[in-house]
């Protein structure tokens, strides 16, 4: 069953949305028309270049001006960029959308800020609406959260985790990194989890990245498959921690910063 409480210290990091679809070679005519609808949101915007690299074996009589001889600086990927003042950025590609935030900590639940769900459909809709695309071919979700270790040694980290670390192997105390990767399918979708140790500023910190998405759907059933989505990820999330976690998510900012 998916977390239904919204927590004062939360362990999100970052929440990223995004949806494929097939090239859409007249989206430049219409990116003016969606940067309108979504202005009050997405106030900033930018047009950025995703540049093209070219790895090649030159022989002995080939020069490197040979091969990059076409110097057209429009050249590569164009990125319609939107920016809100919350931290949050719309990324926009003739084949994707994505939606990027660090100001988001609740995906719908009440009382917790701004809802990321309802930012996902403002967006989305908003672009349906102006591109009239029938199909999405890939929905993806993801979540990363940033974990305390309250000590570095084995029996207290399995404290306050459900981990997917070889501690029985490797002891927690004398590793400096750790990472676990599982792919796994969770019916029709599919749900990639890494786990890390890693040394964030002077502290250890335990990452888990919960990176959830669907293969090709319907354009118009693209909410509903981010809710099924969320719902795999915040299961797994809970699955992953223990009630000390759960007290340490529910604590006030100021109790954190006296027990640090």
């Amino acid at each position: 069953m998916s977390i239904k409480e919204v927590f004062t210290n939360p362990t999100v990091k970052q929440v990223v949305f995004q949806i494929r679809f097939p090239a859409l070679f007249f989206l430049e005519e219409k990116i003016g028309e969606y940067q309108v609808k979504v202005m009050k949101l997405f106030p900033d915007s930018s047009l950025l270049f995703r540049k093209q690299f070219v790895w090649a074996d030159l022989g002995p009589n080939v020069e490197l001006r040979d091969v990059l001889a076409d110097k057209d600086p429009q050249k590569g990927a164009k990125i319609w960029q939107f920016r809100s003042e919350k931290e949050t950025s719309l990324n926009i590609t003739s084949e994707s959308l994505d939606i990027s935030s660090t100001h988001h900590k609740t995906y719908m639940l009440e009382g917790g800020g701004d809802k990321f769900r309802d930012t996902i459909q403002q967006v989305v809709d908003n672009f349906l609406e102006v591109t009239k695309i029938p199909i999405i071919t890939r929905v993806g979700l993801r979540y990363i959260d940033e974990c305390p270790i309250p000590t570095k040694e084995n029996d207290a980290f399995k404290g306050y985790y459900n981990s997917a670390f070889p501690l029985d192997r490797f002891d927690l105390k004398e590793s400096s990194e750790m990472d676990v990767k599982v792919v796994t399918n969770k019916g029709p979708y599919e749900l990639r989890y890494i786990e890390s140790l890693k040394k964030v500023e002077e502290a250890y910190k335990l990452i888990m990245d919960f990176d959830g998405y669907s293969g090709k759907i319907e354009a118009k059933e693209y909410l509903p498959t981010t809710d099924k989505l969320h719902e795999i990820i915040s299961n797994e999330f809970e699955r992953s921690i223990k009630k000390p976690l759960i007290d340490f998510m529910r604590a006030k900012q100021e109790a954190q910063s006296k027990n640090a």
